[in-house]
């Protein structure tokens, strides 16, 4: 009894803790693009120390790739692109209307879980979908061209973000042999050959930084990729879905705050209204108990 209780505090505390982390990651990103390291490089450096670690971690379970190789090399694409698209738009755009469209995530996991899993729709979640599309609309309601569209690359970065977080999260629910340190490096994995490829095919040239700013990149890799993964993935392993997933909104108002006393970003009264729909509608999805979490 009392092991199971400390178990499932530790498993709230992890997940407390990766929304705080993914709440505050804007943050760092800012600094470093402020010093000439672009996000792009910040996530190529970042992603590099964490897989390097995981690399370590799974040392004596590379033979489960062999087990479902299609199904992983999917998870590395859709989590790579997942990862790296949201770090991008995190340092280019409005850091809380980022994660209020990335987290329509939970209704884009219900259609998927019902495509690829063969899960059951019911009405009610149909009902939901709507409602947070009906909130999307709202936030990226352009009053110049009077057609509800995003507004930047930031915002389609993180719309397709959303859907592959969602993407990634449906079939890594669906390998149900495969351990969570193979899962994890994989997903690193992913973000490092995103980022050399929008790296390549965006012609980003090489940043001309000091060492120590490569170095805080690895730091920020080691301390901030590595714990947050581990950390959502120990979560959602020791917890009910649905609950895991509620405590991960909590990443929105921890954005939300740390946006306004460190960056003054402000949302229109629009964009707060969609927003609170898409929240809204994040919570109702999550307690149906379908969606699993970051």
């Amino acid at each position: 009894m009392n092991s199971g209780i400390k178990t499932s505090r530790l498993a709230d505390f992890a997940l407390l803790y990766a929304a705080t982390m993914w709440g505050l990651f804007w943050y760092p990103l800012r600094l470093f693009e402020q010093v000439g390291l672009p996000a792009i490089w910040v996530s190529l450096i970042s992603f590099s120390s964490a897989m390097c670690i995981g690399l370590v971690l799974c040392r004596s379970r590379f033979a489960e790739y062999r087990l479902q190789p299609l199904t992983l090399l999917l998870i590395a694409i859709s989590a790579g692109w997942c990862n790296i698209a949201v770090l991008v738009a995190l340092a280019e755009g409005n850091a809380i209307r980022v994660i209020l469209l990335f987290y329509l995530s939970p209704v884009w996991a219900v259609i998927m879980g019902h495509l690829i899993l063969k899960e059951k729709l019911q009405r009610i979640e149909m009902l939901i979908f709507l409602l947070a599309f009906l909130g999307a609309i709202i936030m990226l309601w352009n009053p110049d061209v009077g057609i509800p569209w995003p507004a930047s690359r930031a915002d389609w970065l993180a719309l397709s973000s959303g859907f592959m977080f969602a993407l990634s999260n449906v079939l890594i629910r669906s390998l149900q042999n495969i351990s969570i340190p193979v899962k994890s490096t994989t997903t690193w994995i992913g973000g490092v050959v995103i980022a050399l490829l929008w790296i390549v095919l965006s012609d980003h040239h090489f940043p001309v930084v000091g060492t120590t700013v490569w170095s805080y990149a690895v730091i920020l890799g080691v301390f901030g990729i590595v714990l947050m993964s581990l950390s959502v993935q120990y979560g959602v392993t020791h917890m009910p879905v649905y609950r895991s997933a509620i405590i991960l909104l909590f990443e929105i108002p921890v954005t939300a705050v740390s946006v306004y006393f460190l960056a003054g970003d402000k949302l229109t009264m629009m964009e707060w209204v969609g927003g609170i729909i898409v929240i809204s509608s994040g919570w109702l999805i999550a307690r149906t108990g379908r969606v699993d979490g970051k």
